[in-house]
């Protein structure tokens, strides 16, 4: 049953304030960083919750060199980092604007720490994602939002976005947390631990009248809790119908909220940060790929509005063909995909196109893991269905799909809906799946065999430390790689979901949305995933996505006040 919306505070009216900022995700940090500066301010979001696909998200931001990773010891520098993001950038960005992000993320975090309640660490051990290239650090520099009371939102609680994920009993998990709450079967000594102190945090905090979160809503509770600390409007269910421009200068916005029409006037400008076009098929179909289905895990307000009102001024789009790709358990009827995160990279499990073969990495970052299959279907040679397989070891040792406990069966309803099958022998799954017998059976005998040795010779499973950090440390001598063995086989389908786009505005290093002839359309800026990616067609790191809208929230707010100056 789905719960009613929440009451609506705010009727739009006409007014006129310093910075209109359309979107409650990352959007929220530029108002902060606005109201910090003694600009007046006003949030404005399409749904009736407030949080965006941040709330949505696994709540982790990757700021190189921050002040939590400099107190916590990080082996971090600005040159490190000027030298990795150079190299998995590769170009795909103008440089400028990935250089202002490194100037600029210490002075965004410690706004925060000033202007939240929230405070935070250290994802210490969690990979970079490409961590050999020159710079990369296999430490990790994503950072997240400690376990946040939500209670702290007072009557407004009811107003913040619920996440993707929800733990059967009130435990606050953390990104460290679940990579070892996933390991508990194997690993006892460490998971029984974190969930003990997950639970007694989570159940503990009830009785104290407190509400602990954890991930994006930690993160999402935390700039909200900001939000109305510093008094800042939030208009929810107000839609952006259109930028108003005087003289080539946008200066304020329609918008609309049950079926009214109203004026914001902005006297410093508008912040474009609604999210991407997850959830417009027409323009994922032209822009990404025919085959897409609406299966986003972004925020259902993202479609594109403040990508199609800018551009209605003229205003340039890169990298449109981008998402941050996930690959996730295939969805029942009507319902949605469940999300997988550690799953690809544990050993005795290994994924197979409809042509009973391997193609790529599966523990690589998941971004890329989505370019590889579309990279095949561009080149006329589509993934097609896709299946991971795995045997009742597996099964007896991890989580699977975020709330499958290790031992407990299947659903009986994927069975029923074709997204999952169980057989006495390899080549009677093959048959269950309807893939090629013979190649499916000379896929699994090869990786067999390079699992019994270590090495994956065909795509180099496990050589990079991020593959190692999901990977299953009792297993020797590679984490990510066991032969499969036993008398019952599985395997289950998968789609290729997203976490939202990542193409969008054109925008320069002060944030400010571009013309298609590249000079600036003064006034606009666009932040987050309604911007083109700050690193191009690349992901460097758990939370790059959240990173950037923070970082350039923070830049685009003192540009707007006629505050930004070069970074010390």
């Amino acid at each position: 049953m789905t719960k009613p919306a929440p009451a609506r505070v705010h009727t739009a009216q006409d007014t006129t304030v310093d910075l209109l900022v359309i979107g409650s995700g990352t959007g929220m940090a530029a108002a902060l960083a606005a109201a910090e500066l003694g600009s007046s301010v006003l949030i404005v979001e399409k749904t009736a919750y407030v949080g965006g696909s941040t709330a949505r998200s696994g709540g982790a931001f990757w700021i190189p060199n921050n002040p939590v990773l400099q107190k916590a010891g990080a082996p971090d520098s600005p040159a490190r980092a000027t030298a990795y993001v150079d190299a998995v950038v590769g170009g795909t960005s103008p440089r400028a604007r990935w250089e202002t992000f490194l100037a600029h993320g210490s002075a965004a975090v410690e706004m925060l720490l000033r202007m939240t309640p929230m405070r935070f660490l250290w994802d210490r051990e969690y990979s970079d994602y490409q961590p050999e290239q020159p710079g990369g650090s296999a430490m990790g520099r994503s950072c997240e939002c400690v376990p946040f009371n939500a209670n702290q939102l007072g009557s407004e609680r009811s107003r913040l976005r619920g996440g993707t994920m929800e733990a059967p009993l009130p435990m606050p998990v953390t990104g460290k947390d679940y990579r070892w709450l996933n390991l508990m079967a194997k690993v006892p000594a460490k998971g029984l631990s974190t969930a003990a102190a997950r639970a007694v945090q989570g159940i503990g905090g009830l009785a104290l009248r407190r509400n602990y979160v954890a991930g994006g809503q930690a993160l999402a509770a935390g700039l909200y809790a900001g939000v109305l600390r510093a008094g800042i409007p939030v208009w929810t269910e107000t839609s952006l119908v259109r930028l108003i421009t005087e003289e080539e200068r946008v200066t304020g916005a329609v918008l609309e909220q049950d079926g009214r029409k109203v004026t914001v006037t902005a006297r410093q400008g508008v912040v474009l940060a609604a999210g991407g076009f997850d959830h417009d098929m027409a323009m994922r179909h032209k822009h990404q790929s025919a085959s897409l289905e609406n299966w986003s895990f972004g925020s259902e307000g993202n479609t594109g509005d403040a990508i199609k009102a800018a551009a209605e001024l003229g205003a340039g789009t890169a990298l449109m063909d981008q998402s941050w790709w996930f690959p996730a358990v295939a969805p029942l009827p009507g319902g949605a995909p469940a999300v997988m995160l550690a799953e690809r990279s544990l050993p005795g499990s290994f994924i197979v196109d409809d042509a009973g073969r391997r193609f790529t990495n599966e523990a690589q970052d998941y971004m890329s893991f989505g370019q590889r299959v579309l990279e095949r279907e561009r080149q006329g040679d589509p993934v097609g269905t896709m299946w991971m397989v795995f045997d009742q070891e597996y099964r007896n040792s991890y989580l699977l799909a975020g709330s499958l406990y290790p031992r407990s069966p299947l659903p009986a309803a994927w069975y029923e809906a074709g997204i999952a099958a169980k057989a006495g022998s390899l080549p009677e799954l093959a048959r269950s799946i309807g893939v090629p017998e013979e190649a499916f059976t000379a896929t699994a005998a090869r990786f067999n065999e390079l699992s019994a040795a270590g090495v994956d010779e065909d795509f180099h499973r496990g050589a990079s430390a991020y593959d190692r950090y999901y990977g299953d440390p009792t297993v020797r001598p590679n984490p990510n790689l066991r032969p499969l063995s036993g008398k019952t086989f599985y395997a289950v389908k998968l789609v290729l979901s997203d976490l939202g786009t990542c193409g969008g505005l054109t925008a320069d290093e002060r944030g400010r949305v571009r013309f298609e002839d590249g000079s600036p359309v003064e006034g606009l800026y666009a932040i987050g995933n309604t911007a083109a990616n700050v690193f191009g067609k690349s992901y460097p790191g758990a939370g790059a996505t959240i990173g950037q809208g923070l970082v350039y929230g923070y830049v685009v707010a003192h540009d707007a006040a006629g505050r930004l100056t070069a970074a010390a």
